[in-house]
């Protein structure tokens, strides 16, 4: 028996990057991804909830980091299962720019955990 998960009512999204490779973006006007966006053929995206399961297992003590805040209305977003069957949001094209309604530079701890802005904490 297959069991299918509802689809997450979600507005907005997360994308963590080098802040370096978001620059780029914007001079370039679109994002195509990052490295792993390239290889898997897709933009990996966070909901808030997993946001910092995706930071801590990811980008740990690492520096340099944005975090875009996403509105996923105007995007053919695909939710698909990974880590613990959790759903989670891919986009199988470019990000328009002007889907990225906020950005964050992500400071680290001292114990190397990134520090979320409360506007990216909670769901919505």
């Amino acid at each position: 028996m297959t069991t299918v998960k509802p689809i997450p009512d979600v507005r907005f999204i997360y994308k963590v990057c080098d802040s370096g490779l978001w620059d780029a973006a914007k001079l370039a006007g679109k994002f195509i991804g990052a490295e792993i966006d390239l290889q898997d053929g897709y933009i990996h995206f966070s909901t808030a909830s997993q946001l910092p399961d995706t930071l801590a297992r990811h980008f740990f003590g690492r520096d340099g980091l944005v975090l875009l805040k996403i509105e996923i209305s105007q995007l053919d977003i695909v939710w698909e299962s990974a880590r613990s069957g959790d759903l989670f949001p891919h986009l199988y094209a470019h990000l328009p720019l002007n889907s990225v309604v906020a950005e964050y530079q992500l400071e680290v701890s001292a114990d190397g955990d990134h520090i979320i802005p409360e506007a990216c904490l909670y769901q919505s």
